[in-house]
């Protein structure tokens, strides 16, 4: 198994609407995170800061599941947020690596998406827990109509201190491939296409979350967006000589 680590970015701009920012984010060597404060309950705010601050400490983890770490921690996130939440919740969308498996977790409408190395596209991990999604499930809407449906920001489920059901997978990554998460603020406003294209051609790291952010907001934007952009890498060997 190779070992290998991300180097991870984070930007994000609160919109031209809003007074507060409602998202939150990690970015590590092992663990990048992604955390939206659900518009229409108090507290969203609260509620992603308490999942950020109940997740970073796996950065320290090596876990050899872990994707059940991440879940047992969101878990733990749920359980606070319904002591002092006061009705917050959020979205939550989080990667943690063990040697070349990148474990996930996804609740809500935040997004994860893996640019592999030499790939023409980059692919979306994470599949909406939306209304909207529901009616492209059904067929009764076609994922383009979805985007600028009115409804479309009405989410199914979030960690706001009640049951959920979290997704959770296992990918295998090599060095080379760069994983994007994102809050909807990006994803609501800017195309699948568009995103991967500034993953493929922008190397910069920085530089690659600044044009997403920038490209949400020329989108019309009027959501708080953030974003958490990593590439994967060897990492270096400590062996002395």
């Amino acid at each position: 198994m190779q070992r290998l680590i991300l180097h991870a970015v984070t930007a994000t701009d609160v919109g031209p609407v809003r007074d507060n920012n409602e998202d939150a984010a990690f970015a590590g060597r092992r663990l990048v995170v992604i955390a939206d404060g659900v518009g229409g309950l108090p507290n969203g705010e609260m509620a992603s800061e308490i999942v950020i601050s109940t997740l970073a400490p796996l950065e320290e983890v090596d876990s050899d599941d872990p994707a059940a770490v991440l879940a047992a921690a969101v878990d733990r996130a749920n359980a606070q947020i319904r002591v002092e939440g006061q009705g917050a919740g959020t979205t939550v969308t989080a990667g943690l690596l063990h040697g070349d498996l990148l474990g996930l977790l996804h609740v809500g409408d935040s997004r994860g998406y893996l640019l592999a190395a030499g790939a023409p596209d980059a692919v979306r991990l994470t599949r909406d827990d939306t209304f909207v999604q529901l009616l492209v499930d059904r067929g009764a809407l076609t994922a383009e109509e979805a985007r600028g449906h009115p409804r479309r920001s009405v989410i199914t489920q979030a960690v706001q201190g009640d049951s959920y059901r979290a997704a959770t997978a296992v990918l295998p990554v090599e060095p080379g491939d760069r994983v994007l998460l994102c809050s909807d603020g990006l994803s609501d406003y800017v195309d699948d296409a568009t995103i991967g294209r500034a993953l493929k051609e922008t190397a910069d790291l920085d530089a690659c979350a600044k044009e997403l952010v920038g490209l949400a907001l020329a989108g019309g934007t009027a959501d708080n967006v953030t974003v958490v952009v990593a590439d994967v890498v060897q990492e270096p060997s400590t062996r002395s000589v």
